[in-house]
Order: C-alpha cells, then sequence, then structure tokens
C-alpha cells in the first residue's frame, strides 16, 4: 500500500496530452519507440527512489504515447519503498539509488539492473555566498558543530540543515561517501525525496542539505565540495567522488512488457532521456 509520503506521478493518457500541448496548443509527434512491446497493453507499476522519477516519468510518456493500450504508474517514496514493494509483488519495477543489500536479494529474489551514474552534490539556497566547503566543514556542518554561516565565510545566520529520511539510496551515497559515516544533528530537518530536498532549500536563504547533481537548477546550488564541482561530466570522469549508481530492480527475472520496459531504458532513446535528465547512462550488464 502506498503511503503519505511517497510522490505519486500517476501517468495517464491524458496527462500525456496535457504534457505534450505546446504554448500554440499543438500536440508533439508521438516518439519512435525502437524496442518492441511484445503484448503492447497491460500495466506497469514503478516505486522507490526520487532520482529516478525523471528518466522514468518521460520513458513511460514515450511508451504510452506508443502503445496506449499500456498504463505506466511512477511513484517515489525512496530505494526503502522500491525494494519493499517490488519484493512483496506491489509493483514490477522497485527503484534504488543504491545498490541492493544481500538479504534484500535473499529475501525477495530479486535482480538488479544498474542504468545510470548519478553524483550526490551539498546543495545551498543561490542566495548563499559559500559556495566551496571542506570534507571536514561539512562534516562538521550536518553532525552540528558549525551552526552558524559566518564561522565558514558566509552571513551570521543560523545554518539549517536538511537531511533525507531513513531508506534514501541518496542519504546513504552522501553519508558514506561525504560525511563518512559520521554523526548527524538532532536538530536536522527531514525531507523525503529529491523534489522535497529542493523546495526546503530554494525556500530557505540559510539551509544546506544534498540532492542528486541531476536536480541541480537555478533553484538550488551545488557547494564544491573538497575542491570538486558537482557536475556530472566531474563524476564521470571521476574527479567528483561522491558518485553512486541508479538501479531499477524487478522480483526475479523480468518478463513481456517490464522487460520490455527495461529494455527501453538502456536503448538510445532511453540513454537520451537519462542524459537529459542529468544522469550518465551506463550499459546493461550482462
Amino acid at each position: 500500500m502506498r503511503t503519505g509520503k511517497q510522490i505519486l506521478i500517476a501517468l495517464s493518457l491524458a496527462a500525456i496530452n496535457a504534457l505534450a500541448v505546446f504554448a500554440g496548443g499543438q500536440k508533439s509527434a508521438a516518439k519512435k519507440i525502437d524496442v518492441v512491446f511484445a503484448e503492447k497493453s497491460g500495466t506497469i507499476d514503478i516505486s522507490g527512489g526520487t532520482a529516478h522519477i525523471p528518466v522514468m516519468r518521460d520513458a513511460a510518456r514515450n511508451i504510452m504515447e506508443a502503445y496506449p493500450d499500456i498504463r505506466i504508474t511512477v511513484s517515489g517514496g525512496g530505494s526503502g519503498v522500491g525494494v519493499q514493494q517490488v519484493g512483496e509483488g506491489l509493483v514490477q519495477i522497485g527503484n534504488t539509488g543504491r545498490s541492493l543489500k544481500p538479504d534484500e536479494v535473499e529475501k525477495y529474489g530479486l535482480k538488479t539492473f544498474p542504468f545510470a551514474i548519478d553524483g550526490v552534490a551539498a546543495a545551498v539556497n543561490p542566495a548563499n555566498m559559500v559556495k566551496a566547503l571542506s570534507k571536514e566543514q561539512v562534516k562538521k556542518i550536518f553532525a552540528g558543530e558549525i551552526t552558524n554561516w559566518n564561522e565558514i565565510g558566509g552571513a551570521d545566520a543560523n545554518i539549517n540543515v536538511y537531511i533525507r529520511e531513513d531508506g534514501s539510496g541518496t542519504r546513504e551515497t552522501f553519508e558514506e561517501l561525504a560525511l563518512e559515516k559520521g554523526s548527524l544533528s538532532a536538530k536536522a530537518n527531514v525531507v523525503n525525496s529529491n523534489g522535497a530536498m529542493k523546495t526546503a532549500i530554494a525556500q530557505d536563504k540559510n539551509a544546506i542539505g544534498y540532492v542528486s547533481i541531476g536536480h541541480l537548477d537555478n533553484s538550488v546550488a551545488g557547494v564544491t565540495f573538497d575542491g570538486m564541482a558537482p557536475t556530472q561530466t566531474n563524476a564521470k570522469d571521476g574527479s567528483y567522488k561522491v558518485t553512486r549508481l541508479l538501479y531499477m530492480n524487478t522480483k526475479g527475472e523480468p518478463a513481456g512488457i517490464t522487460k520490455s520496459f527495461i529494455d527501453y531504458i538502456y536503448s538510445p532513446e532511453g540513454k537520451d532521456i537519462t542524459t537529459a535528465a542529468g544522469y550518465i547512462p551506463v550499459d546493461k550488464e550482462n
């Protein structure tokens, strides 16, 4: 059962048509789909990691435009939700921003499909003059040891720390690679998605949090971390090291239109969608 914490993006043909309308009122032509959807009908439900949503959403739109009898829903909830729901058969694909744990694979019989490289960046409000921090400064900020921006060259204002919920792959990556599993301030504010994190930071000029690099835009500013600029180019060449893979996961080997969806994500069209979302596509593992 989906919870109120999930970001639900239930796509329907009506929603697709609304998305496809240009300012002049004309619909865009349906995308060409090279991957064959054998049954050409049915439902695929997808949940889990919120970093995946832009890719899953745009892929779903393209497929449903080409095959009107296929319905695809895309929801968030975080990596933990993705694992639980696909494992319990509530969805066909459960997304995670981290690799599966051995006990998850054993308990549910899951198969995993990494499809993109993503970086995770510390982020602040664009109005904040602090745009670069050392690893030690970041660790102390999130631990609650540095509490005022003026301690690190910013304004005289309290630092408002934002973190993701338990089970978030984005949180796990940031805590392991940026914070080196250091302690967290008891005063940290918890948000439940990359989108919610962006909104919180955009609305709070004294905020610091972290988001997938693919979610950086004019509303949030990525922080240069230990001299490493948080860009996907730097993530791809290894000069930015706070990175992770994004995964699609299924209960057992995928079949039917679920397999076709996964194949589409790995196709040239799917890789274009992944790139446009700000991620680095990877080839399907044999």
